[in-house]
């Protein structure tokens, strides 16, 4: 009975979370949308602003639709793909980095400072110089969108890591076990909330960062696309893009939500907690 209590309560822990991450999904569509309206009707200017109707038309209801939406999505794998490696880039190094930095206060000391500063310095100045180390493929976009990514992510990763209880960590070290051990069964498991914390916050930023790799180094993608459309004035094209794109980063946060709730329903909230 308690099994299938324990079942039960996990599932009522998913429904809520999914229906939690569904309804801020619901209410940020509402808020963008009314945003987006309020803002093309103040410009008030139809060549510039261009509003819903505008939008559906490039997309679904004009006479080059079908073409339109070929070009917008070709455009689109490319930045999900340049997004998918700055944030898998991104989030192993910033994984790695919050264990060494828990285990080490001289690397937190040597390493924080550094990262402080590269985050000072804006990416728009940076991408000249990663673009002539690193070229124009996929490595500068690797470096590029994983430095967006990166950094915040250490910062949330290590806050959760030191969450850990240490009398668990205690218990470790009493039947042999070494830092690095309570690194891996107790401060690991008990830093999941604060891991997603920072998955739902890199996975937009990984959309940046391949925006930016894609307008300063790759000229690929929805990054470039909306530059050069804007460049010819394209303007119905350049809200589509900016529509999309802020779409499907939509739908991705809600995704990470949505699995934030299954995996912490599994291990739950205080895994390698007193």
């Amino acid at each position: 009975m308690s099994a299938v209590a324990g079942v039960r309560g996990s599932a009522g822990v998913v429904a809520r979370g999914v229906g939690r991450a569904l309804g801020n999904a619901l209410l940020v569509t509402v808020i963008v949308y009314l945003l987006w309206v309020t803002v093309v009707g103040l410009v008030d200017n139809p060549f510039v602003a261009k509003g819903p109707g505008d939008v559906a038309e490039f997309l679904f209801t004009g006479d080059d639709a079908s073409q339109n939406r070929a070009q917008v999505l070709d455009q689109l794998v490319i930045t999900l793909r340049d997004a998918a490696i700055g944030f898998t880039a991104g989030m192993l190094a910033a994984i790695v980095l919050a264990g060494v930095i828990v285990l080490s206060r001289g690397v937190e000391a040597a390493v924080m400072p550094v990262a402080m500063i590269l985050r000072a310095v804006p990416l728009i100045a940076l991408a000249p110089v990663i673009r002539m180390i690193f070229g124009r493929g996929l490595s500068a976009v690797a470096v590029i969108s994983g430095i967006v990514v990166l950094f915040p992510a250490v910062v949330g990763i290590v806050f959760g890591l030191r969450s850990a209880s240490p009398q668990m960590s205690d218990v470790v070290h009493v039947y042999g076990g070494t830092e690095r051990d309570a690194l891996l069964k107790v401060a690991f498991p008990s830093a999941l909330p604060s891991l997603f914390a920072a998955i739902r916050i890199s996975v937009p930023g990984a959309i940046t960062g391949a925006l930016i790799a894609e307008w300063l180094a790759t000229g690929q993608g929805i990054g470039y696309a909306v530059v050069s459309a804007a460049g010819q004035s394209k303007n119905n094209e350049v809200w589509a893009l900016v529509i999309v794109v802020t779409v499907v980063s939509l739908l991705l946060y809600t995704l990470a939500q949505v699995l934030e709730s299954f995996v912490l329903a599994r291990y739950g909230k205080d895994a390698g907690r007193a």
